[in-house]
């Protein structure tokens, strides 16, 4: 059976992937597509694609399938998949990978514990020449809010709590309990996550609900001198709000992963801020390897009429 691996990818990356998907899925034919025209699969190849795992598809590819039965995403987030117009109405899996939650977790807990040990503050003093010590809080003394409990925040959650933080989790819809691990939900539940986390750390996907969640009304509810930790989506955050809540001091500081345009241009004022630190999008970045692996079990899930993992509800994008 033949499988379209669908992706805009550099030449050197997709040739990764191709090979990753096919020694995970021997008993395919894996054809991979960029999704420029001049290179499209042959019209009879296209018209039995049941499978597409994509990556970055070109808008309005997919609908080119007609005897598509599956969408199989490469990434965990799937918000640039639902913005396609085009998208058929087939299931669509986000990517659930075990590696990939443990890599988050392991990047929130070091940006955590260097926001809890107050890093920010000393570097500045570093600038200065200043020697203050300053006063240090245990971990359990420190609350840690997450917001979203997917795969990725429960994985970061449950290892801020196992390392001692005093951890509260927020999530739509109430979620099972999590070890060591304070659980709040709806609209009640995040006002409380807002104003009890000294540290908050936004692992939600994108959606038109969250979209711009974390502005200047949820800034107003934190605790004044609250550290920030964004490595949902850059669109989670209104950048101009936050620029503002830093100036006045009811945010310390931030660590921005993610950002609406990528790679960040070289000028973006958000470069020269001491109260912000950045990285490239590194959080969790993909294992083709492991993705590949994951993939291969749930389409076999798929196969043996399983509801796949990570199956995305349309209308709330998650």
């Amino acid at each position: 059976m033949s499988i379209l691996f669908l992706a805009d990818l550099a030449a050197e990356e997709l040739a990764v992937w191709t090979q990753a998907l096919r020694a995970s899925l021997p008993g395919d034919d894996i054809v991979a597509w960029t999704g420029e025209p001049a290179s499209a699969p042959a019209a009879e190849i296209l018209a039995g694609v049941s499978v597409a795992v994509v990556a970055n598809p070109p808008p309005g590819r997919l609908a080119r399938l007609p005897a598509l039965r599956l969408v199989q995403s490469a990434w965990a987030g799937v918000d640039a998949l639902l913005a396609d117009p085009a998208l058929p109405a087939v299931p669509l899996a986000r990517l659930v990978d075990p590696l990939l939650a443990a890599d988050m977790a392991e990047a929130v807990l070091g940006h955590v514990l260097a926001l809890h040990r107050q890093m920010p503050a000393y570097r500045a003093q570093q600038a200065r020449g200043h020697w203050q010590p300053l006063a240090q809080p245990r971990m359990a003394e420190r609350r840690v809010g997450v917001l979203g409990m997917g795969e990725m925040g429960q994985a970061s959650a449950a290892l801020l709590a196992q390392v001692g933080f005093d951890v509260v989790g927020w999530s739509r819809r109430p979620r099972a309990p999590l070890p060591g691990v304070a659980m709040a939900s709806g609209a009640d539940g995040l006002d409380h996550v807002l104003g009890a986390g000294q540290i908050l750390i936004n692992l939600l996907p994108l959606t038109p609900q969250t979209q711009g969640l974390l502005g200047a009304g949820a800034f107003a509810r934190m605790p004044r001198g609250a550290g920030l930790v964004n490595a949902g989506r850059g669109g989670h955050v209104v950048v101009p709000d936050l620029i503002a809540a830093l100036d006045a001091g009811q945010i310390g500081h931030a660590v921005l992963d993610v950002f609406t345009v990528e790679p960040l241009p070289a000028g973006d004022p958000l470069w020269q801020r001491a109260d912000i630190t950045i990285t490239p999008h590194v959080a969790a970045p993909t294992d083709p390897h492991s993705a590949a692996r994951a993939i291969a079990a749930n389409i076999a899930r798929w196969r043996a009429g399983e509801a796949p993992l990570g199956l995305v509800d349309r209308s709330t994008g998650y």
